[in-house]
Formats: C-alpha cells, sequence, structure tokens
C-alpha cells in the first residue's frame, strides 16, 4: 500500500510541475545546453581546421628545409671533390717539380763527376808523359821538351 501513496504523490507532483511550468524551464535549460554543446562543437570544428592547416603549413616547411638540406650536403660533396681534385693536382704538380729538380741534381752530379775523372784521367796522362819522356830524353833539352809536352797535353785535355 505504501508504494500506491508514493505512486499517487509522484504523480501529484508531476502535475504540480507541469502546472507552474517547469517542463518549460527544463526544456529551456536542456535547449540551451543544447545550443552550447553546438558552439563547442564549432569551435572544435574551426580549430582542428586552424591545426590542419598548420600542419600542412609546417610540413611543407620542413620539406623545403629537407630540400635546402639536400642541397647543402650535395653542394658540400661537389666542393669537397673539386678541393680533392685540386690536392691532387697541386700533389703531382709538386712531384714533377721535385723530381725534375732531383734529375737536374743528377745530370750535374754526372757531368761534375764527367769532369773531375777527365781531369784525373789528364793529370795521370801528364804524369806518365813526363815520366816516359823524362827517361828517353835527359838534360835541359829535355825538361824543355817535356814542358811544352805538358803545356800540351793540359790544353788538349781540359
Amino acid at each position: 500500500m505504501d508504494t500506491f501513496w508514493v505512486g499517487i504523490a509522484f504523480f501529484i507532483f508531476i502535475a504540480i510541475v507541469v502546472y507552474v511550468g517547469g517542463h518549460k524551464k527544463i526544456l529551456a535549460g536542456l535547449d540551451a545546453r543544447g545550443e552550447l554543446v553546438a558552439k563547442e562543437l564549432a569551435e572544435a570544428r574551426r580549430l582542428r581546421h586552424e591545426a590542419e592547416q598548420l600542419l600542412a603549413e609546417y610540413e611543407s616547411k620542413r620539406k623545403a628545409a629537407e630540400a635546402e638540406a639536400e642541397t647543402i650536403v650535395a653542394n658540400a660533396k661537389e666542393e669537397a671533390e673539386r678541393l680533392a681534385k685540386d690536392a691532387e693536382a697541386k700533389l703531382a704538380e709538386f712531384v714533377t717539380r721535385r723530381t725534375k729538380s732531383a734529375e737536374d741534381k743528377i745530370a750535374q752530379a754526372e757531368s761534375q763527376a764527367t769532369a773531375e775523372v777527365r781531369a784525373a784521367a789528364a793529370e795521370a796522362a801528364t804524369q806518365a808523359a813526363e815520366v816516359i819522356l823524362r827517361g828517353q830524353v835527359a838534360g835541359k833539352a829535355g825538361a824543355d821538351l817535356v814542358a811544352a809536352g805538358l803545356k800540351d797535353v793540359k790544353a788538349k785535355l781540359n
């Protein structure tokens, strides 16, 4: 029986709320809440659209930066290759100059050695001629003849 009276009290309460216009206030509150949710959804869509635009903008900037970085790396590689070729060419030129200098020094040493050998051979020949002539010609006439012969041999050999 208690539930019967609770049910009747509930219906009376609902009737009073409807009579006073509470249902209009509840519907107005729900409508206001719906409009607020709709505004928040519209704001969220707008913010999402802006975020997508920013993302696209940053993606394009990132791609441009990557392309620029690739260009810089390619230019740096080309510059490094050019510098390596220049260094190689300079090294080859240096080696060529040093080789020529060494060859010139060797040629100079050969000519100097040849001149020293000729001088030594001339000295030995003059001494041998002197010994032979002194043995064959004696006296002052022999000494004059040897001196003249020595001058003549020295002049021809040098």
